[in-house]
């Protein structure tokens, strides 16, 4: 391929780059005569006394919080300093035969939160990629070890070998037959309308429900998901199978081209640590090396199929071009949900992350490895070269296998499909669940294992070897999975992430110690935003939702007086933050709705999510409590979908978030409502409006809270007895704060 050609251009937002910079230094500016006022006040009495009062504490409070959300903000910049976009031309791409050969991974666990028949759709739509299919390898690995995935697979196979030509002869842009036959789906079919395209499709259908029906009625002979007796999803045996054609029809199909389908079940025991998803990613990756060894590597979540086939083509467009040949590490996709509401209540489609965040990493050294949609040099996760290093150190890092350590190297022929014995007896000491035992497998090889978000921490230290990542993001959704469309598992989901970044912020691995002399310096501070974030937002919220109320019950002023000069200070910073993120909500095809849904979620789930989650880590971290990873439920239910979709919150959650909550809410209620007449009868409103004016705003931005506390009558309301815990907590609170403001 001649360099004259590009694969790819890179477009610099040059508006983008000069709104963000201009509004970050009028922003900086703000803040440091914030900073100003409030230390000038530590220093403007002399009196040793003064330090006494109850004005000083509320005040330090709310000054460290100041400071926590300005530090939070001057590193979210770094993701704002040269956002860019790129277009692809995969038209350019070499001939088939000379494209490299991928490796597609997608781990399942639970065949009960996560719907057998809509993995299989991910599968099947991987296995249709518009990718030479001889070049093509899907694994699934199935940490349940259940016999419902493994018959599905096995019908996925037989189904697949319909399908497949189905989609290349009418070249489907919708490639999960589940998607595509659905009601809503606007597939641009090639021959559509054509008698000859309406009987094969209506063929092709009766097929996927007898598909579909096949599954149902293995799950409902079997009443529990797992093998015989002694065998559970925790405690198994490995099991590895090449998926072979058993159906009736093969004689009609033969000659049908499909990749290679391989299922992977790695032993479990409860006596060793299984590593989550980062474990399993890392045995697809040993496995795979025996069968089929290719240089790249898709890795998707069960539920996000391909959405569009073109997306292994597109990513070689960065891969296979010359300027990127030596230096890219991974290629990025956005995630994007198939379920998604126009009203986001629970802002599932992470619009923030993937249209504003991960462009502008791009600009710098790359984004940040998101857990699905990428595809990854296979080199990379074995850590580089591996010429000149001895057998014995090889063995150190890599395990016993000598068949393993041989398909590290290039010219490694891996095993035929023909060599059924060989290949079942090296695949199953590497899916053994002792094999990464003394080795150096999740420490400096593979998915690294030093936090429950894997993709994290995995990409960044490829950034700090100096690799780069580059994010692609056509019109067309290139993968679609299911969004959390019920608050209960959104938090649940925020707070597993938050464990995990904040996992990383206290280990080896911080990204504002490890990372700036390892990478960009602004790379650096995009990974320290992400680690630092959700301690950042609890601890400030925490304190906004909580001190100035008190104050302003006790006529203490936190602020200064509409007619003092630095009231202003206060107003811009407050409007400036609002209006750029509005101007991002704009600017990304969101609307004022998004915004104001964007923000309220943020409030909500940093009282909770982020607070528990950073227990959670600092608890693991000082060895109180051990790691866990509960899947994202991916079974819908009915009646939570309805309320998602009138965009009524669903409050069928657990205490453990709901009294947070609501507790703040009666807070803010008694704190506008007392402090609004004591305005009104005292006549302070120019010490105290500001402090009126944070609890209207929070009351105002959670009405939905208000609005399930008082008025709902449905499901998802807040039960009474929440309503009544709630207001006991905040008697409490305000009674112990007043006793410690009056002291």
């Amino acid at each position: 391929m001649e360099d004259s050609i590009p694969l790819h251009v890179c477009h610099v937002q040059t508006l983008s780059i000069f709104i963000n910079r201009s509004h970050a230094l009028l922003h900086s500016i703000a803040l440091a005569f914030l900073i100003y006022y409030r230390t000038s006040f530590l220093f403007q009495d002399q009196d040793p006394n003064t330090k006494a009062t109850p004005l000083f504490l509320p005040w330090l409070l709310v000054f460290a919080s100041e400071l926590l959300l300005s530090f939070t903000w001057l590193l979210d910049q770094a993701f704002r300093w040269r956002p860019v976009t790129r277009t692809v031309f995969p038209e350019r791409l070499p001939e088939d035969d000379k494209l490299p050969a991928i490796d597609v991974f997608i781990c399942t666990a639970d065949p009960d939160k996560e719907p057998t028949v809509e993995v299989m759709n991910t599968v099947l739509s991987a296995m249709a990629l518009d990718y030479p299919p001889e070049k093509l390898h899907v694994y699934l690995s199935d940490d349940g070890g259940s016999p419902i995935t493994l018959h599905g697979m096995k019908e996925a196979w037989s189904f697949a070998r319909w399908w497949l030509p189905f989609c290349r002869k009418y070249r489907l842009k919708t490639r999960s037959p589940e998607a595509y036959f659905s009601p809503v789906s606007k597939d641009d079919d090639e021959g559509s309308g054509s008698s000859e395209f309406m009987t094969e499709r209506q063929k092709i259908k009766e097929r996927y429900e007898m598909f579909k029906e096949s599954i149902r009625e293995l799950r409902g002979r079997l009443l529990d998901p797992v093998h015989g007796s002694g065998i559970t999803a925790r405690d198994h045996p490995s099991l590895i199978e090449v998926i072979q054609d058993n159906s009736n029809d093969r004689v009609q199909v033969d000659q049908v081209k499909t990749p290679l389908l391989i299922y992977v079940a790695r032993e479990k025991r409860p006596s060793h640590s299984h590593h989550f998803k980062a474990g399993a990613l890392n045995v697809l990756q040993r496995v795979s090396c025996m069968i089929s060894n290719s240089p790249y590597i898709l890795v998707l979540d069960c539920d996000m199929y391909c959405n569009d086939p073109t997306s292994a083509r597109r990513a070689m467009c960065f891969h296979l071009d010359s300027k990127f040949l030596h230096s890219l590490a991974f290629v990025q996709f956005p995630q994007r949900f198939h379920n998604i509401s126009k009203n986001d209540i629970y802002d599932s489609q992470l619009r923030s992350a993937f249209s504003v965040l991960w462009p502008g990493a791009d600009g710098l050294q790359g984004p940040i490895l998101s857990g699905t949609g990428f595809y990854i040099k296979r080199v990379l996760l074995c850590g580089g070269s591996i010429q000149d290093i001895d057998l014995e150190e090889l063995k150190h890092s890599f395990g016993s296998s000598n068949e393993l350590i041989k398909s590290l190297h290039g010219n490694y022929k891996p095993y035929v499909i023909n060599d059924q014995h060989g290949l079942l007896e090296e695949t199953r000491l590497l899916a053994s669940c002792t094999y990464e035992n003394d080795t150096k497998w999740g420490k400096e090889v593979g998915f690294l294992y030093n936090s429950v978000l894997e993709d994290y921490v995995t990409g960044f230290t490829l950034h700090c070897k100096g690799w780069i990542s580059v994010y692609c993001d056509p019109l067309r959704p290139q993968f679609l999975g299911s969004g959390t469309t019920n608050l209960n598992d959104f938090l649940i989901q925020g707070m597993r992430w938050s464990s995990g970044l904040v996992e990383v912020s206290f280990s080896k691995f911080s990204p504002l110690i490890y990372g700036p002399t390892r990478m960009s310096i602004f790379e650096s501070l995009c990974y320290g935003q992400l680690a630092f974030y959700p301690i950042s937002y609890f601890l400030s919220l925490w304190c906004f939702a909580t001190i100035p109320q008190l104050c302003l019950l006790n006529d203490i002023p936190l602020y200064p007086k509409v007619s003092d000069s630095y009231f202003v200070i206060f107003l811009f910073i407050f409007s400036s933050a609002i209006s750029k993120h509005l101007q991002e909500v704009l600017s990304t095809g969101g609307s004022f709705q998004t915004w104001r849904n964007e923000h309220r979620i943020w409030m909500m789930k940093s009282i909770t999510s982020h607070l528990y989650g950073s227990l959670d880590a600092i608890m693991k971290r000082i060895g109180m409590r051990e790691a866990s990873f509960l899947p994202t439920n991916k079974v819908e239910d009915a009646e939570q979908v309805e309320l998602y979709k009138m965009g009524k919150f669903d409050f069928q959650t657990s205490n453990m978030f709901l009294v947070p909550m609501v507790s703040l809410i009666i807070l803010n209620m008694v704190s506008f409502i007392g402090g609004l007449v004591r305005v009104i009868f005292v006549g302070n409103w120019d010490q105290m409006l500001v402090q009126v004016f944070i609890s209207f705003y929070i009351l105002v931005m959670n009405f939905p809270i208000i609005e399930a506390m008082i008025m709902r009558k449905d499901k998802g309301r807040v039960r009474p007895s929440v309503t009544i815990l709630s207001a006991m907590f905040s008697t409490i609170f305000l009674l112990l704060g007043c006793i410690i403001l009056c002291c």
